[in-house]
């Protein structure tokens, strides 16, 4: 299992150097450059060929690359995987120094997403995200990204002699119980702007050029893989950086088809995608149109290639959890190191039909891939993604995947190594056809 484990070493490799979804799209654009692929700038006429290699981003957060087919657009559409950058996590809100006791330091932060909130006490945390500068464009400021790798914070929990209950499931408050814990303070600590302070020795630049931030907590500890069989990977942010992972490895490694093959990497899909980065918005339709006017086609070509396209909507999936198995449908249960998992819902909460579905089916079974399908229990509400947001822009054939995981939405998840592998090969056949 030697291929299999180095791509689920890789994975773990790539989420410890994307603690967010900026730091994300930063990598990805380092491994499609080292693979050839060029960068396109939004603000620039696009002068591509067939066969060549490219892609573009938003808002340093969301990514497009595409290899340019050798046919016609309007004759061999897009083969499009989609997944999302951003993870469940808590974003530091401005002015964050808290002081409790005249000796605490808290840092006052805000829910990004529907994280499992008790999963981040007790945890070494750190800081990382975006900063932006004063230039000489007020319209355009400078912006760096930062990461302060070190065990930085703590969210401790109260001892269960102070909480007697609290085995017995208590509600956490977001606001009081989640603030975390970054320092003490003595006579000689400077706690105004201590956090801006930070930022500006972290980059080396001067605390009144600091303008404002995008700074999220992630996990400070690497993800690992374990088991007896080695046979898990256990890692936050797999909700969905796996399938960025496995469609960004797929995307690198294929050849030109006559279809345009595309890799969509949408931001914002935990807070419901409506943004100008995220998945009801136009980006991808806009650039999927400028790819189609670039071959020196029409609108009415562009429409035509929609017709003739496909798209994988892949965020990970609910497998069957070992303590209770009873959560799932009684006749779809998705188990862990069997494969993707085909996600449908009646109410459309997921664009799975029978068409796409068996689209999806057949690809597997020619990449000689197990693959499940999973349906909620009547009775339990369950989630969406980016394929029935994304549907609201282009109106392309679409299927809901994701591979079988665990614990979604803890600040650490559990997926397999064979399905890792097993979803990325189902990517790879999808590219070749």
């Amino acid at each position: 299992m030697s291929k299999e484990l180095d791509l689920a070493k890789d994975l773990i490799e790539f989420i410890y150097k994307s603690p967010t979804q900026f730091h994300a799209v930063e990598n990805i654009k380092e491994i499609l450059i080292n693979n050839d692929f060029k960068e396109l700038d939004s603000n620039s006429k696009w002068k591509i060929e067939k066969g060549k290699r490219y892609f573009t981003s938003k808002n340093g957060s969301a990514l497009t690359a595409f290899i340019l087919g050798n046919g016609e657009m309007e004759e061999n559409g897009f083969k499009i995987i989609g997944a999302h950058t951003d993870t469940p996590t808590f974003r530091i809100k401005p002015n964050p120094e808290i002081v409790e006791s005249n000796v605490y330091l808290k840092l006052n932060t805000e829910v990004y997403g529907g994280p499992i909130l008790n999963t981040w006490l007790d945890r070494p945390l750190s800081v990382a995200g975006r900063v932006t500068l004063k230039s000489k464009d007020i319209l355009n400021p400078e912006i760096k990204l930062i990461n302060i790798n070190k065990a930085l914070l703590i969210i401790p929990n109260i001892a269960i002699h102070m909480n007697r209950k609290i085995n017995e499931g208590i509600e956490l408050n977001k606001q009081k119980d989640m603030l975390p814990l970054v320092s003490m303070i003595n006579k000689e600590f400077e706690k105004e702007n201590y956090l801006v302070k930070q930022i500006a020795k972290e980059l080396n630049v001067n605390i009144e050029d600091i303008i404002d931030f995008d700074l999220f907590l992630y996990e400070y500890d690497k993800g690992s893989i374990i088991g007896l069989n080695e046979e898990f990977i256990s890692t936050g942010k797999l909700d969905d950086l796996a399938m960025v992972h496995a469609g960004l490895n797929s995307i690198i490694n294929a050849q030109a088809t006559d279809a345009t093959n595309v890799l969509v990497c949408f931001d914002n899909e935990e807070i419901g995608s409506r943004t100008k980065q995220g998945a009801a918005s136009p980006m991808l339709k806009n650039i999927l149109e400028r790819i189609t006017i670039s071959q020196n086609k029409n609108r009415e070509d562009f429409f035509r290639s929609l017709d003739y396209s496909f798209i994988i909507s892949a965020d990970m999936a609910h497998a069957v959890h070992p303590n209770a198995p009873e959560k799932h449908d009684p006749t779809n249960k998705p188990v862990l190191n069997a494969g993707p998992v085909i996600k449908i819902n009646a109410n459309q909460a997921y664009t799975t039909d029978s068409d796409s579905s068996a689209v999806y089916e057949m690809i597997c079974k020619r990449a000689g891939v197990p693959y499940q399908k999973f349906v909620n229990r009547s009775d339990v509400r369950g989630g969406s993604t980016i394929g029935p947001i994304s549907s609201s822009q282009l109106d392309i054939r679409s299927i809901d995947i994701g591979g079988p995981m665990l614990s979604m939405h803890s600040i650490r998840e559990l997926t397999t190594v064979l399905d890792h592998y097993y979803t990325k090969k189902s990517f790879d056949e999808f590219y070749k056809i």
